[in-house]
């Protein structure tokens, strides 16, 4: 089977370009394959290598490139097909991911922006660009994937045959998994609070009016880190980034003009609108927050603890709760409650993947039960509250179908998925235009695909 791999753009080193060839001792970037109307520069495989080299301690056979040169090759191919058949990847999602992998960068650095732009030699924003074209063809693949793959469908029956193909000295080994439900429950902020975080951003408005730089007071004021430290800047936005509050304004600002305040989930806001590029927009903006009391805090725990009551009593069932009071940005929130491990991408978790205060908060529950309420702190710095609710325990055991039917399911649908692709690789490679450079003939993995070039 042909295997499909992709470097990740973002990998969080962001290893620098290795340009070098099989023979060379000089760092020389040259194009040394074309697949339709894709190049392949030597680059592309130098990087990789050089990645999986340090991943392998450093030993790595030279000949892997071979390896790296076909995934590379397959992802081209499906590259090359999203174009032709008009696949759209939107500005807006480029723009959030984008905006999401550098925030995950930074998270890493603790915040430091000079840190991030030592050591990548470019502004936050001029980084962003440097890998939107690479961001936005991962896109593209990934998409090209799920129309070949999406009508992909495994019966019981074929779950079944697939387990039983499976030796039994070669069945994996599961340690003890839960799944569990939650209930995320935000604080409410006090009125008295709003009163003042309003008064805050009425007093930066007036410094504003009185010849002050926006963007200065964004950075001395604005409550929004990730945007704060480059003076409130937003960057270029399209319709459906921003919460409705939000968007209504923005899209109704003359370029230079600075709106009324504005009242969003998030607090107060200024904005500025800096430019329009068709429907897309830079907006800079500062961001007054209410402050949240402790007492604010005591009557969250109060209201998620007399939820887990009425429970207990059955006067009320987890599903509803999470759909009347739990968070809606949460992931959880869409799943019925139940918690994704971002790792495997079901509800299954092992103890040891836990967050230690869920880890110690179910040590001693029983399947069914739901815990008091934890205090704890999202990736943006918010205190929330939490219920879970264990839904189910196993012990540690080797694979069987009856506790582990789901997992087994899971692995005999993505078996499909990769011959349906590799099925439509072999179909494609005979209708598309492949050559690649003739130093890479001793490549005997690629025989049967490429037609050897003397130039390129």
């Amino acid at each position: 089977m042909i295997c499909v791999k992709k470097t990740l753009i973002f990998n969080l080193l962001f290893l620098s370009m290795m340009n070098y060839g099989f023979g060379q001792s000089e760092p020389v970037d040259r194009v040394i394959a074309k697949v339709g109307g894709e190049i392949i520069l030597l680059s592309d495989v130098e990087e990789q290598f050089s990645l999986s080299n340090q991943q392998g301690g450093g030993n790595l056979d030279p000949m892997y490139r071979c390896e790296i040169l076909q995934n590379i090759v397959v992802s081209k191919l499906l590259l090359n097909q999203s174009r032709l058949d008009s696949i759209v990847v939107s500005e807006i999602e480029i723009e959030t991911q984008l905006d999401a992998r550098i925030e995950q960068i930074l998270a890493y650095m603790g915040g430091d922006v000079e840190q991030f732009e030592a050591y990548y030699g470019k502004t936050v924003n001029e980084t962003k660009e440097r890998f939107r074209e690479d961001l936005e063809e991962q896109l593209r693949i990934e998409r090209m994937q799920g129309d070949i793959v999406g009508g992909a469908t495994v019966t019981p029956r074929e779950v079944k045959d697939f387990f039983a193909r499976i030796p039994q000295d070669s069945l994996p080994y599961f340690n003890a998994e839960v799944e569990i439900a939650e209930v995320v429950y935000v604080p409410k902020v006090n009125a008295e609070q709003k009163r003042i975080a309003l008064e805050k951003l009425e007093e930066v408005r007036d410094l504003i009016n009185e010849g002050e730089d926006f963007a200065e007071l964004a950075t001395r004021f604005s409550d929004d880190p990730g945007s704060a430290r480059i003076g409130g800047d937003l960057g270029w936005q399209g319709r459906g980034t921003f919460v409705p509050e939000f968007e209504a304004t923005a899209y109704n600002l003359e370029e230079g003009q600075i709106s009324d305040i504005i009242e969003t989930e998030f607090g107060f806001h200024l904005l500025r609108l800096e430019g329009r590029r068709g429907n897309n927009i830079r907006i800079r903006h500062i961001l007054i927050k209410p402050e949240i009391t402790m007492p604010d805090l005591i009557l969250a725990e109060r209201t998620l603890d007399s939820l887990r009551q009425e429970i207990a009593m059955d006067s009320l069932s987890f599903s509803i709760a999470v759909k009347r009071y739990s968070d809606e940005a949460e992931q959880s929130y869409s799943n019925d409650g139940f918690m994704l491990n971002p790792a495997t991408g079901n509800t299954f978790f092992e103890i040891a993947d836990l967050d230690p205060d869920i880890y110690f908060t179910i040590d001693t529950m029983e399947v069914g039960q739901v815990s008091s309420p934890i205090e704890y702190t999202d990736q943006r710095g918010e205190t929330k509250y939490r219920m879970v609710l264990l839904k189910s325990r196993t012990e540690p055991h080797k694979a069987n179908l009856q506790e582990d039917y789901s997992k087994i399911r899971t692995a005999a649908l993505e078996q499909k998925k990769g011959k349906f692709i590799s099925s439509w690789v072999v179909d494609k490679l005979g209708d598309t235009y492949i050559s690649l450079d003739k130093d890479y003939s001793p490549c005997k993995n690629l025989d049967e695909i490429f037609s050897f070039s003397e130039d390129n």
